[in-house]
């Protein structure tokens, strides 16, 4: 059963307050962690209740459903950010730089020479963070962590990607602050200021490892239905 639109405002209060809560529990500002609403698999009218209660930094998973749902939700906010947080195939990097203002899955160096040509090609400069595997997952996408700092350096000094920060998905099965401790190290050693790491379970967790971003989507939209 889909959310109403009230219970989508009191939820992302919920969570803002959380997040305010564990920010200052770190000694940090509140303002200094951005909500990625993730509205991946839920319908654009929840995703309209969370622009109406003043939401304005979104993720989605994927680019042909974020074209179904985003051209018309940012025709009505202008102001909204829309994230890729999910993997992105070569041949559809040309749709997602049209649509997506961040891109938080840079991955691997033959997407980030695509991403490079398309954004010199279309005159755009988007924000980049690179996705690291920091369990060493075989299934999951990301650079490892003994390649990332080569390949941190290749997407800014020889492609030019506007990489601000990282980005990652702890194993399930285990402590997550071990791996938002190894992204926050990796990130230090480049400079680079951005940390999009924890999600609906663990982002409390994050922000006292120094979260900029934490990617939140069940306990703003519910439960996503199964296709």
């Amino acid at each position: 059963m889909m959310p109403e639109s009230g219970s989508i405002a009191d939820n992302l209060s919920a969570v803002i307050e959380k997040i305010a809560t564990a920010a200052r529990n770190a000694d940090r500002i509140p303002e200094d962690v951005t909500l990625v609403a993730v509205g991946k698999a839920h319908p654009a009218a929840l995703s309209r209740a969370a622009l109406a209660a003043g939401q304005r930094v979104f993720g989605e998973n994927r680019v042909q459903e974020a074209e179904g749902k985003w051209p018309e939700l940012k025709a009505a906010y202008p102001d909204a950010k829309l994230h890729l947080i999910g993997p992105l195939q070569t041949n559809k990097v040309r749709h997602a730089v049209a649509l997506f203002d961040v891109f938080e899955t840079v991955d691997r160096p033959k997407l980030a020479e695509s991403l490079a040509k398309e954004m010199a090609r279309a005159d755009v400069k988007r924000e980049c963070f690179v996705q690291i595997n920091t369990g060493a997952e075989p299934q999951k996408a990301g650079i490892s962590p003994q390649d990332a700092d080569a390949f941190i350096e290749r997407c800014i000094q020889e492609l030019g990607l506007h990489v601000t920060g990282l980005m990652c998905i702890p194993p399930v099965d285990e402590e997550p602050s071990l791996h938002f401790a190894l992204l926050r190290e990796i990130a230090n050693r480049h400079g680079l200021k951005k940390l999009s790491m924890g999600m609906s379970a663990d982002y409390e967790i994050a922000i006292a490892f120094g979260a900029t971003h934490v990617r939140v989507g069940t306990a703003i939209f519910g439960v996503r239905e199964k296709p």
